[in-house]
């Protein structure tokens, strides 16, 4: 079972990757590159999803 550090260290990075590929796919889209925008927003969603998902400190989901 993860510790506590390691699953604070895994929903911060899923929490900076969801906030970065953001970033990236608005400006893939503000360019003409909708494809990449579009699976830069799945990135996004994903990370998201796996930063819900890290359990809670006690333990929790």
């Amino acid at each position: 079972m993860p510790d506590q550090k390691e699953t604070g260290d895994r929903t911060a990075v899923a929490t900076y990757v969801a906030s970065l590929s953001a970033d990236l796919a608005n400006m893939a889209r503000d360019t003409g590159l909708d494809t990449l925008g579009y699976l830069l927003e799945m990135v996004r969603l994903e990370a998201e999803s796996s930063a819900r998902q890290s359990p809670a400190p006690n333990g929790r989901r």
